[in-house]
């Protein structure tokens, strides 16, 4: 059963893992400007600063929910918690998002988009979390 679960788990991360990426890559590279032109008109209501960290946090979860479960098949047991984490912390960050795009009226554009992402990454932290239990 627990390689069933990890084997989920992982395919749900590694999906999760370049969705984050590429949007936190975006985030972390463009201008205002460009972020503007591509439709982030939420940046003009934020500090920059914030806005550069929203994309590192989802670079950082990217990482964490791809590499931990590696180090935890490889005998660190307490890395599983980091990949819990990290999906949690991805997971918070579309509650955000749904909440600004929401406040915006932005929703109906947006909240599909929104809840592919976390809905998976609800799932991944709750499969990562009882693997080691099996």
């Amino acid at each position: 059963m627990n390689i069933a679960i990890g084997v989920v788990a992982a395919v749900i991360s590694v999906f999760l893992a370049f969705g984050f990426f590429k949007a936190g890559k975006f985030k972390a590279t463009s201008s205002k400007e460009a972020l503007l032109g591509a439709g982030f008109g939420w940046i003009e209501k934020i500090p920059f600063a914030a806005v550069r960290l929203i994309a590192w946090l989802e670079i950082l979860g990217a990482i964490g929910i791809v590499l931990a479960p590696i180090g935890y098949f490889l005998g660190f047991e307490w890395a599983i918690w980091v990949a819990v984490a990290a999906a949690a912390g991805l997971a918070l960050t579309m509650v955000g998002a749904i909440w600004v795009h929401g406040a915006r009226g932005e929703a109906k554009f947006t909240l599909k988009m929104n809840l592919k992402l976390l809905v998976p990454a609800v799932i991944a932290a709750v499969l990562w979390a009882i693997l080691p239990n099996f």
